[in-house]
């Protein structure tokens, strides 16, 4: 099994304590530093390489936003797990457009933080259950968006099986249908929605509800 180097950037060192010290008893998982701030992060970045970084929002020098977009443009294959406090949800679209691949809250339990672990190095995309909770309970304080992009029922079916985490070959197993023609109906689901990646249409969904957080 492969051994996914983290890196925890934080600028709360009791935080970065706590949760190096969950994460020394994850199997695959080995922390290879911390960093207090952007800057910090991406100099360590160049120095060597980095799977999965766990990366605050709002941090002293370079906020987590700024760091997230250089460190996607030279490292691409970088796996960016957003740590999130109530209250910050502001700036998640702008994370997304980063690149992101979760978003975990910092109350978040041991087994949660695995759950997210295990998902973004499977390939796929995390939230967290409260968190995505919390934007359908803001959105629903706000008009309800009524001009909607309309999408045919098989487009429907990819998003769905998008956000239950399912990979391009799992829909088209799932479905019965070609890998071809679920890139053709993810592209279409891409382009209509103006979203940019897989975790964006998580959050499209959610926020139009055509899936439901229980």
């Amino acid at each position: 099994m492969k051994e996914y180097k983290v890196i925890i950037v934080d600028d709360h060192k009791m935080f970065r304590s706590g949760l190096r010290f969950l994460l020394n008893n994850v199997p695959d998982i080995k922390v290879i530093g911390e960093a207090a701030n952007g800057s910090e992060f991406l100099q360590m970045a160049e120095k060597e390489p980095i799977d999965i970084a766990l990366m605050d929002i709002n941090m002293p020098e370079m906020n987590g936003i700024e760091a997230t977009k250089i460190a996607m443009e030279k490292f691409p294959d970088l796996k960016v797990i957003v740590l999130s406090m109530h209250g910050e949800e502001v700036y998640y679209d702008q994370m997304l457009d980063a690149g992101v691949k979760g978003f975990l809250l910092k109350n978040s339990g041991a087994d949660e933080l695995i759950q997210a672990l295990e998902a973004v190095m499977a390939g796929k995309s995390y939230f967290s259950q409260e968190l995505l909770v919390n934007i359908l309970d803001q959105k629903r304080q706000q008009k309800l968006n009524t001009n909607a992009v309309k999408l045919s029922n098989r487009e429907l079916e990819v998003l769905k099986l998008i956000c239950d985490g399912y990979s391009n070959a799992e829909i088209a197993e799932a479905l019965f249908i070609s890998q071809r023609t679920v890139d053709r109906h993810r592209s279409n689901l891409l382009s209509k929605t103006a979203c940019k990646n897989s975790t964006s249409l998580v959050m499209y969904a959610v926020k139009n509800r055509i899936v439901e957080i229980e």
